[in-house]
């Protein structure tokens, strides 16, 4: 997965306290982890911590983007997020990239800008709407 978080070319990593170490925790304690393997390799994966509702991980590698790969992890992320009792579901994005643009038409709210500088969202459910 780190191989995949590592390739994309926007919304880079900026910073190594995520390395692949990080990943055990993040499925294992506090969340859950979906992947997409082709041939054997992943893909895509995506990662959603119930505790918090937020969506620590989603990232297709730029080779196997276009082909739903994204949208398939979102769509499984966010139900169980929501199966799990979460209310909202929230992330922050690097502003100006495809990967806001897919947040926002997949219907997540722009709730302004982190401390951080990246674009705060949040994605209501469907029970708290």
């Amino acid at each position: 997965m780190h191989v995949v978080r590592l390739a994309v070319q926007e919304n880079a990593l900026q910073s190594a306290a995520v390395n692949e170490a990080s990943y055990v925790p993040a499925i294992e304690e506090t969340g859950r982890g979906w992947i997409i393997e082709v041939s054997g390799a992943v893909v895509a994966f995506a990662v959603g911590n119930r505790v918090t509702g937020n969506v620590w991980a989603l990232f297709v590698h730029p080779e196997h983007e276009g082909r739903g790969h994204g949208r398939k992890l979102h769509d499984a992320m966010l139900s169980w997020l929501f199966a799990q009792g979460v209310e909202r579901a929230w992330l922050s994005t690097d502003p100006g990239t495809r990967a806001q643009r897919f947040y926002e038409r997949a219907g997540w709210q722009y709730k302004g800008v982190s401390p951080s500088g990246e674009a705060s969202y949040e994605y209501p459910s469907l029970g708290a709407a």
